[in-house]
């Protein structure tokens, strides 16, 4: 195997009938076969990138363009917000970045730090980078002189219309490395793109569009570090190594040699990759030790088969592929079976997206057709999607959880939480929770401790800081929930009078100081009836609100 292997486009062939399992990837690495056999869990291979597909294109096309899908629309008019690096002296022009794991701020490259277990001699690493690449669309029209001027709009005499608008071009390239060879030194390659034009005629010689796109000038260096025999600290850092004509170019401009919404995937073989979220207990020096910034790793593809309390008290995700996305994202992101294509707003919900685009008027709807062929082909899925597929975006019971059968007498029967009584005996101000053999309620002090699997990533970041427990919430499926501020916070008095709190499982939290309540705050809350199974419209989230 060469020392460094780069290869542009797709890393994987896909062929049908089959013929993956023979397939190789277009730098000549073997993909793993994909079928038949009673192997174990695959080695990693250009091909187990194709698991985390649907996931890496919806963050690559994140935000790219929202409900309504208009040019006309505010929200459209501001783009391209996550993974977006820019020339450095554009965005340094006023002070150096501050580094941090979220892409949503501008920065001139990304990081990714990860561990990896070496499983075997010869191991390699393949890293995949994507981005998009700025794509200026102008719609010309002919003059009578056969000459060609831009205009905002032109509709031709078949009566479609067509309107100048940014779009943007997938870009991806493969960097395929033994480990022996990056344990000698860092490998840094070209991931740029080249200019381009484009030119389309219209029909009845009304006029043309024109597709330009700038030189992006680009590099990723990957850096192995031997922590001992079988294990090893990765690093793949991307730049932008450009520059732009004046440093007080406007943003839209700027973006024109900025790589947007890039984001990392990395496979290998011989390999496997520790989740920094969920690590085992022996490696977690070693993952604090990781620095991400712009952008943060998680494992991708299907969750582990095995129940959480079979698996090792040592904890310990791990995986044989990565996602490393300017989004903040949980180990194995899945997108929704249900849904049938991209709205490109994770952070809204698919049925009311598709009901909200079926009643833009016809007139929002030719323009959104006319903004971009991404926008016309959201409204033809919608338009043509049969009521089996709508039905199945209401909503869906993923898991049904056992009942624990009742070891004490069984408490007095309560109203459903919709009829009326079913709040009496409830005061989040004055109701405590049993901790750790400590009351806890309102003014109690504790420490923050997220579980590590399962926990929200943003709360994650929390961990071991201090707060006041503001309020005991108990939740429609019997669960309850501590509100906190944290005590660091200096907008935690906003917080409280606005209502908006961090919120927690009685698990995550350790009491500091035991509580001295009244008496009357002695007796917790009156139980509610036990849970009987949980939706994903009911689970609730321990995330800030």
């Amino acid at each position: 195997m060469s020392d460094v292997t780069v290869v542009e486009g797709m890393a994987c062939t896909r062929r049908r009938g089959g013929a993956m399992s023979e397939g190789l990837a277009e730098s000549g690495m073997p993909c793993a076969a994909t079928g038949g056999g009673a192997e174990g869990p695959s080695d990693g291979s250009p091909c187990d990138f194709e698991q985390l597909s649907a996931v890496a294109d919806a963050v690559l096309y994140e935000g790219y363009l929202l409900y309504p899908y208009r040019r006309s629309s505010a929200k459209n008019r501001v783009r391209w917000q996550f993974g977006v690096l820019f020339p450095r002296d554009w965005v340094e022009s006023e002070g150096p970045v501050v580094p941090g794991v979220s892409g949503s701020a501008d920065s001139w490259y990304q990081q990714t730090e990860c561990l990896l277990r070496i499983r075997r001699p010869g191991a390699s690493v393949r890293v995949r980078l994507r981005y998009l690449q700025m794509q200026r669309k102008q719609v010309q029209e002919t003059g009578r002189d056969g000459g060609h001027s831009t205009v905002e709009s032109l509709r031709t005499d078949n009566g479609t219309a067509h309107l100048t608008f940014d779009e943007a071009v997938p870009r991806e390239v493969d960097v395929a490395v033994c480990l022996d060879d990056l344990f000698q030194g860092e490998r840094t390659v070209p991931v740029g793109a080249a200019a381009g034009v484009d030119i389309e005629p219209l029909p009845g010689h009304a006029g043309r569009v024109v597709r330009r796109r700038e030189e992006l000038r680009a590099s990723t260096t990957v850096t192995a570090e031997q922590l001992s025999p079988d294990l090893c600290r990765l690093r793949v850092r991307t730049t932008n190594t450009g520059s732009v004509p004046d440093s007080r170019t406007p943003r839209d401009e700027a973006l024109r040699r900025a790589l947007i919404a890039t984001h990392t995937l990395v496979s290998g073989e011989g390999v496997e990759f520790v989740s920094l979220i969920d690590p085992p207990t022996y490696l977690a020096t070693h993952v604090g030790r990781c620095r991400n910034e712009f952008t943060f790793p998680v494992l991708g593809g299907g969750p582990p088969t095995a129940p959480a309390h079979s698996r090792s008290p040592q904890g310990g995700g791990t995986g044989h592929v990565l996602l490393s996305s300017p989004i903040i994202l949980p180990d194995h992101p899945q997108v929704a079976p249900e849904s049938p294509g991209d709205l490109h707003d994770a952070a809204e919900i698919d049925e009311i997206l598709t009901l909200r685009t079926m009643l833009l008027t016809d007139e929002e709807k030719r323009e959104a057709r006319a903004t971009d062929l991404r926008a016309a082909a959201i409204l033809d899925r919608v338009e043509t999607m049969p009521p089996e597929v709508f039905a199945r975006l209401h909503g869906a019971v993923r898991s049904l959880a056992p009942v624990t059968p009742a070891t004490a007498a069984p408490a007095p029967e309560r109203p459903a939480w919709w009829q009326e009584g079913a709040d009496d005996g409830f005061s989040p101000s004055t109701d405590t929770v049993l901790v750790d053999g400590v009351l806890l309620g309102g003014g109690s002090r504790v420490r923050l401790r997220p579980r590590g699997r399962g926990a929200d990533a943003q709360d994650m970041f929390l961990a071991g800081r201090t707060a006041e427990v503001a309020a005991v919430f108990h939740d429609v499926d019997g669960s309850v929930h501590l509100a906190v501020t944290l005590d660091d916070d200096p907008a935690s008095e906003l917080h409280t009078w606005y209502g908006r709190f961090h919120y927690f499982r009685p698990d995550e939290l350790e009491p500091l100081e035991p509580a001295e309540f009244p008496d009357e705050r002695a007796s917790p809350a009156p139980a509610a009836p036990p849970a009987q199974h949980t939706t994903d419209s009911e689970t609730p989230c321990s995330g800030g609100r």
